[in-house]
């Protein structure tokens, strides 16, 4: 609660300076040497996240959740777990090892851009359903957040498919899902 109450204020403009953001309304008197109006500078809170949990494939909409979480993981401290969930509805080896392949570069491809801007990505995998295992994943691991991209369906795709992923995550998760389209990195 306390973490979430500095999210808000943090984001508040100082009445005294204007600013916004970390260290607003940092300024003080000096009281060892009495001196009005000497800065001091308090030490930094902890962010609203300690893990973000992202789900990342091989699409536009997964490079972009890979984007935000490593963002998002940045400005907050926070470490990023990159998932791929292996679908295993089709057991064919043949496609089951097209996906392992599609997957390791997608978790790779998160971990490249984390050690761009210094934020420690995992990469992790999990086989079966998509939605049990993010699910599992994020309970089992104390996620704060959970990133997942979400690409735009036509007609006949909303048809074959009325439940996606996002959907049944953001109904089954215990913590803050965001959901990111392929042009919102």
């Amino acid at each position: 609660m306390a973490n979430a109450q500095q999210a808000r204020t943090d984001g508040m403009a100082s009445e005294r300076g204007g600013r916004s953001g970390p260290g607003a309304g940092s300024e003080r008197a000096d009281a060892a040497d009495g001196a009005p109006g000497a800065a001091a500078e308090t030490p930094a809170v902890g962010g609203l996240f300690d893990r973000v949990l992202v789900v990342v494939d091989e699409g536009a909409a997964g490079r972009a959740a890979a984007e935000t979480a490593v963002r998002l993981a940045a400005t907050h401290g926070a470490a990023v777990d990159a998932l791929y969930v292996v679908d295993m509805v089709h057991g064919w080896d043949v496609e089951v090892e097209r996906r392992e392949a599609a997957g390791e570069a997608a978790v790779e491809e998160a971990a490249d851009r984390g050690a761009a801007v210094g934020v420690d990505v995992e990469p992790r995998f999990r086989y079966g359903h998509a939605h049990e295992e993010v699910l599992d994943f994020a309970a089992a691991h104390d996620s704060d957040l959970i990133v997942l991209g979400s690409a735009r369906r036509t007609g006949v795709d909303r048809l074959l498919h009325p439940e996606t992923l996002p959907s049944r995550i953001q109904r089954g998760a215990d913590v803050p899902v965001l959901t990111v389209g392929p042009d919102e990195a």
